[in-house]
């Protein structure tokens, strides 16, 4: 049987030759939803890189430098920040930005005050998993989207065999033993930006052009304004659900128990997102991509995210000519390793399942598994959101918000009810 890969637990500590590549490959991994979002919402993008360095930063300290994750741009406000900026300028965007993180650490303290022992009441380990499998799986459409659809315009065959070399190349070498199986996400891009340069799919000029030393453009200042913070502040309540949720897949995946740490969780992401809103960056939210490259590494070591931070900072701060140079990695590249990255999330939640020995021989759980998945996966992949007022849920935290009340409303199986049947034997 093969021996799996050692395990570089939390509070380990790595070298510097290989923490490195590490934290590189980690901020690689981040790189292109952190940038996508300031362009979709008009804000700056390398000031959103060097904010999400600030950002992980400011978490790895409020968790006592002990819940292994990275901090990138949030999609949860692209709408409300764009209609915001289209009538109120993106200068009140920022307000909005800046008052949603007073939100999260709002909801920090009363969870602080309140407690964690009611997340063990409604988020039973069948809803836990089933939450963890729409975060994988719902991510799934945008993974096939940027590998089969690069172009936009349908089917890119070309485009799919880069997707292709990328995802197998990661697949390999992670299957290797020493630090080669440490970075198979950060090898596989450099081995799918060859293959896609070999075929003309890189563009090489605003690498050629950009400068290497330079500052990033703070362009937009936070200016208060009642009707921005009203339509942006409150979706922090959305996103605290999607929190929640990355933080029971990173202790899924670590192994560690991570949830009586939520408030200070929170409390991070919170002063992230207030720190954005000053510098004219979209909220922070905790990223699914890089607790891929945990799943496949198995290197958790939060030493690899100070680093990580620390070169998205210099990056998006200081040297145009690294940013330019990884915003000229193809989309199929990154399509090729998201399916892989993605695809592990979704499976740490069917591991889930199996380790806690759910029995879907018992109704309640086969009813809250199923509504569950296919909901939230349904709606992820469908693009589809509900709308409440000028707001959305998505399809995570719909179907995590109709998981628990279903937990809250079917019947618990009795202990008298689940015991094996009593038979006399007729004389």
């Amino acid at each position: 049987m093969a021996r799996q890969r050692e395990v570089i637990g939390v509070s380990d500590h790595v070298p510097v030759a290989q923490a490195i590549p590490l934290g590189i490959q980690h901020m690689m991994s981040m790189f292109g939803s952190t940038v996508l979002v300031p362009i979709l919402t008009g804000l700056h993008p390398s000031v959103a890189i060097m904010c999400s360095g600030i950002g992980t930063v400011c978490y790895l300290l409020m968790t006592k430098n002990k819940i292994p994750s990275y901090l990138g741009s949030s999609f949860a406000f692209i709408s409300p920040i764009v209609a915001v900026g289209a009538t109120q300028g993106l200068d009140a965007a920022l307000s909005g930005i800046f008052c949603a993180g007073l939100v999260f650490l709002a909801v920090a303290g009363i969870i602080k005050l309140a407690g964690t022992a009611w997340i063990d009441r409604i988020l039973p380990p069948v809803l836990i998993a089933s939450i963890i499998v729409v975060i994988g799986i719902g991510l799934s459409a945008t993974a096939v989207n940027m590998a089969l659809n690069s172009s936009g315009d349908g089917f890119n065959a070309v485009g799919t065999l880069v997707a292709g070399v990328t995802l197998f190349a990661a697949v390999g070498f992670s299957s290797m033993k020493g630090l080669i199986g440490t970075i198979p996400v950060l090898l596989a891009i450099v081995v799918g930006y060859v293959v896609a340069a070999f075929f003309g799919l890189v563009d090489f000029a605003p690498v050629m052009d950009a400068a290497w030393v330079g500052l990033p453009s703070f362009q937009n200042h936070p200016v208060i304004d009642p009707v921005a913070i009203a339509l942006i502040a409150p979706v922090a309540l959305v996103v605290v659900i999607e929190h929640i949720g990355h933080l029971l897949v990173v202790s899924e995946v670590v192994g560690e128990d991570f949830v009586p740490m939520l408030p200070r969780s929170l409390a991070g992401d919170g002063i992230a997102t207030c720190i954005a809103g000053l510098i004219g960056s979209p909220p922070a939210t905790t990223y699914a991509e890089n607790i891929g490259v945990m799943s496949v590494t198995r290197v958790y070591a939060t030493q690899i995210f100070w680093y990580a931070a620390g070169f998205a900072f210099i990056v998006g701060g200081f040297c145009p000519k690294l940013e330019a140079l990884i915003m000229s990695i193809p989309t199929p590249v990154m399509g090729g390793v998201s399916l892989l990255l993605f695809g592990l999330i979704a499976s740490n939640g069917l591991r889930m399942l199996v380790t806690n020995n759910i029995d879907f021989g018992e109704n309640r759980n086969l009813m809250i598994a199923a509504v569950t998945i296919v909901l939230g996966v349904g709606m992820e992949c469908g693009g589809y959101s509900i709308p409440v007022g000028d707001y959305t849920i998505p399809g995570m935290a719909a179907s995590a918000i109709v998981g628990i009340l279903l937990n809250l409303i079917l019947p618990k199986v009795s202990t008298q009810d689940s015991a094996e049947p009593e038979y006399i034997e007729e004389t």
